[in-house]
């Protein structure tokens, strides 16, 4: 049933053949694959918005609820953490002296659970330092329906599974346990029993930190991180995001800056704080999002491959020390956003897959279960306790480290059935249909408790389809993200540029066809990540021509898309021209800074971000035909565009005409709205940019000359392969 396509030497302690190539074992994980496996009874899945009959008689046993037995003492596995001189020094009789403590989880925190309502189920599950019935310890909790016996092992008891066993909370499928005298910076995991196999060493699916990779345990960890961005999260609950300029710069945190003198490493979180913050503020943009900081095994996989959902990547320093990071940029006056990863998640032995020895956290059958580009497991949106994991997930990270928005990858790969599979390899719908029913319940009910009043906090789609209203409140039939990246552009736009300018005219409706849907929904333009890897090669390198030509394409690329409908994303190293494609284990190429040219296009950034920020007809109307007008869309023989941006509450106007041809065009002649002075704000080929330093007038005069529909006009210099805005006059 399953494709976990392990041998039964693999399974017993050898190697896994991950989604990243060979992974050394470190805990035994039962394969569906076997015909002969003795199965199990799976976990009921209740419908969401049901409470059954077993959750109700669950909440009235839990207070009469004993600590059973512990289980029958089981022969650890060779795959189980081997005790080091430092484990055997401390003194596991120490904890050994409890007495029985009553849960540390309540009937109406279980029922919750049970229903997949549980919105802090992290503060109960997981390993919390606590003082319980007077006794400062640490209580667990783990969600495993399917095993026969688990329990904590750790450096505190010699990681021997028969020191403390956890007991059952009623039909729940939680097991749980106090520790009395434990304390924070403990290292632990789960030993589970699967029943007919060898025990499991298995890290926290709850856990708020675990070692630096390749190590695997779970921490015990508590923080004592004080927020200062009051000021910040309470202007930011007011915020129309829509109608607000929006400028991303998109960072990979262990890539961006190395420290080259201490043998190539990264920036911690902390000292990544205020390196960024400088040059985010130097160069203009409003926002950073950072590739996933959740923690991940394998680091090629640039964290969208997720084995800790609530714990940051221990690479870079810890949970509060990334708190630090966004509270010092939020002092700064810039926003976080973060990429988040619920369509799957890895394979790898001691995380999420096959967690009790079942298909626990996704879906047994392969065809519904497993991703097959990536290679990996994909969440079983219709359990309600995997609902709750994915849905406090998402809440957790806004609650407890105040992160501005959550960038949804892979969205596309959620809403079909069929994704990426073949005839034969999908299972419809109860309706016969490809939309899976379950996941887009899922993402409703993450975006309405998300955007909950007094928030103010973004959700951000990576949805690559035609799948309509994304970006569209639930209530009105959306999916209810406040904003969706624009594929088509990017790659319309991308295919345009790359294009020789002597066949540009062929390729013209690759820069208009956008507008026909440009309002449908509320776009982000990106150029993210995905366009500068696996041989894709840099933006600068894309363009055609000579070295000057590419510098001036892009230059006049960067433009055009500033003055497009649409909030701005850019990926690292974009902002200044890098030329080779981007490698996640080496620093951007800073020392390109020193050439004129590269610095040209950093300061064509910062002033494109400069002026964006403060001319509302860039931004006020994004996804409004109200915000824009096209003067002429149709001079593809001269690869010319021209239109108007537009602010409905203010009238105020911005002109954008792009010369996309290596041509000087003297004399084009423009229409123009009305009569008076446009003076010019913008020249992408300024010498300040990199480029020719031509002349052009800082302004010009409009004559009464219809043309363009426009009543009317001038004739301007265009130079070549540039981009230009001008100022419109204001109505008297």
């Amino acid at each position: 049933m399953g494709n976990n396509n392990l041998t039964p030497w693999e399974l017993l302690g050898g190697v896994t053949r991950g989604a990243h190539g060979v992974t050394p074992i470190q805990n035994v994980v039962p394969s569906a694959s076997f015909k002969d496996m003795k199965t199990t009874k799976p976990a009921k899945s209740k419908q969401k918005d049901s409470v059954s009959e077993n959750t109700v008689r669950r909440v009235a046993e839990l207070t009469s609820a004993t600590t059973p037995k512990p289980a029958r003492s089981v022969k650890k596995s060779a795959s189980a953490k081997p005790p080091t001189a430092k484990h055997r020094s401390r003194k596991s009789a120490a904890l050994s002296d409890r007495e029985p403590f009553a849960p540390t989880l309540g009937e109406l925190d279980l029922y919750l659970f049970g229903e997949g309502r549980h919105e802090q189920v992290y503060e109960k599950l997981g390993a919390h330092v606590i003082t319980h019935e007077g006794v400062k310890g640490v209580s667990f909790a783990v969600w495993a329906p399917n095993a026969e016996r688990v329990s904590v092992v750790g450096d505190f008891n010699n990681w021997d599974g028969t020191q403390h066993s956890m007991r059952p909370l009623g039909d729940s499928g939680v097991w749980e346990t106090f520790i009395p005298k434990l304390k924070a910076g403990e290292l632990y995991k789960y030993e589970i029993k699967p029943p007919g196999w060898p025990t499991i060493l298995k890290a926290d699916p709850y856990a708020f930190y675990a070692e630096v990779p390749p190590n695997t345990s779970s921490v015990v960890y508590q923080s004592k991180y004080r927020f200062r961005d009051a000021k910040w999260l309470k202007r930011r609950a007011s915020r129309e995001h829509f109608r607000r300029p929006l400028s991303i710069y998109e960072v990979h945190f262990g890539s961006w800056r190395r420290r080259v003198e201490e043998d190539n490493r990264p920036f911690s979180y902390r000292e990544m704080a205020p390196a960024l913050a400088d040059y985010v503020m130097e160069t203009g943009f409003t926002h950073v999002e950072f590739l996933p900081l959740k923690e991940h095994p394998y680091g090629p996989s640039w964290g969208y491959q997720v084995s800790n959902y609530y714990a940051p990547s221990a690479r870079y320093g810890t949970p509060d020390d990334l708190r630090y990071l966004i509270d010092y940029l939020h002092q700064r006056g810039i926003g976080v956003i973060m990429d988040w990863v619920p369509a799957h998640f890895p394979k790898d032995a001691f995380a999420l897959a096959r967690f009790d020895g079942s298909a626990l956290y996704e879906h047994l059958d392969p065809r519904k279960g497993e991703h097959p580009d990536w290679g990996t497991y994909i969440f079983n949106y219709g359990r309600n306790e995997v609902r709750n994991f994915l849905l406090a997930n998402a809440l957790y990270w806004f609650k407890e480290f105040h992160f501005d928005g959550l960038r949804v990858d892979a969205v596309a790969s959620m809403l079909y059935l069929d994704y990426s599979r073949k005839e034969g390899e999908w299972v419809p719908n109860q309706f016969g249909g490809r939309e899976n029913l379950e996941a887009t319940s899922l993402l409703k009910e993450i975006n309405e408790a998300v955007h909950r009043p007094g928030s103010g906090a973004m959700m951000i789609a990576e949805e690559s389809t035609a799948w309509p209203q994304v970006s569209h409140p639930v209530y009105a039939g959306g999916l209810g993200f406040d904003f969706k990246w624009n594929m088509g552009w990017m790659h319309d736009t991308l295919k345009y540029f790359q294009t020789d300018p002597l066949f540009r005219g062929g390729n013209h409706n690759a820069l208009t066809f956008g507008l026909l849907y440009a309002w449908s929904e509320n776009f982000i333009l990106p150029f993210s990540h995905d366009e500068v890897v696996h041989g894709k090669g840099a933006l600068l390198n894309k363009m055609p021509g000579s070295i000057e030509q590419k510098f001036a394409t892009l230059r006049a690329l960067y433009a055009y898309m500033w003055a497009h409908p649409g909030k701005k994303l850019l990926f690292m190293g974009g902002e200044f021209g890098q030329w080779r494609e981007w490698n996640e284990t080496e620093s951007l190429d800073w020392h390109l800074l020193e050439d004129p040219i590269h610095k040209g296009i950093q300061n064509l950034i910062s002033d494109l971000n400069r002026i964006y920020a403060t001319e509302d007809s860039l931004w006020e109307a994004d996804g409004e035909p109200a915000g824009f007008q096209w003067i002429d869309a149709n001079n593809s023989s001269e690869n010319i565009v021209s239109f108007i941006r537009r602010s409905p509450s203010t009238g105020k106007e911005l002109i954008c005409v792009g010369n996309f041809a290596p041509v000087l065009r003297e004399d084009h002649l423009l229409g123009l709205p009305r009569a008076g002075k446009y003076r010019l704000l913008l020249n992408t080929d300024g010498e300040s940019f990199g480029g020719s330093g031509m002349e052009i007038v800082e302004s010009v005069k409009s004559e009464e000359n219809p043309i363009h529909g426009q009543a009317y006009s001038a004739r301007i210099t265009l130079p070549p392969l540039a981009t230009l805005w001008f100022e419109v006059p204001r109505n008297s």
